[in-house]
């Protein structure tokens, strides 16, 4: 039952504990009566669909709610515990995440800055050589590796991945 039903109950059905003053009264409501917890209970809706839906917007369209560094830590632990009832978004944004890191990890070993990335070949081998440690590693799309690493299109990474696994890097 929702806090705010058992207050609809007259008050010799209520629990013990529950008391009417201030949540009634809170809402403009004089007396504990029929109508009285009728108001209340119109009010409590209209909350509920009201202005304070707007903040819980959120909640409602997503999984996280909070800044992007708490997002990330949340990201992290869920890479280390991914079970069942993480879903389809959550899944994605982990994985993303994970992606992510492999790409600033690799990017720091080369000390290959963003920029670099537009200046070399689609099938670079060092960018095919990450595009591949991205596939074995993540579950990233070929149409997001191509992107991440500007390999062209996806078919451009497929045939560069098929390749070096054929042992024949161009």
């Amino acid at each position: 039952m929702e806090q705010y039903r058992a207050y609809l109950l007259p008050e010799r059905k209520r629990p013990e504990w529950l008391r009417w003053i201030g949540c009634l009264a809170g809402t403009g409501v004089p007396q504990d009566s029929p109508s009285g917890r009728k108001y209340f209970a119109a009010v409590m809706e209209a909350r509920r669909q009201g202005e304070q839906a707007q903040e819980y917007k959120a909640v409602r369209r997503g999984w996280c709610l909070g800044d992007k560094a708490f997002r990330k830590e949340l990201l992290g632990q869920m890479q280390e515990r991914r079970g069942a009832e993480h879903y389809g978004e959550e899944r994605f944004e982990s994985d993303e995440a994970k992606a992510l890191a492999i790409v600033e990890q690799e990017f720091k070993r080369r000390r290959w800055k963003e920029e670099d990335l537009k200046g070399r070949r689609k099938g670079d081998k060092d960018k095919v050589a990450i595009a591949a440690r991205l596939r074995r590693e993540t579950t990233m799309t070929l149409k997001w590796i191509a992107g991440r690493l500007a390999m062209g299109s996806w078919n451009n990474v497929s045939n560069r991945l098929a390749a070096l696994r054929r042992g024949k890097q161009r």
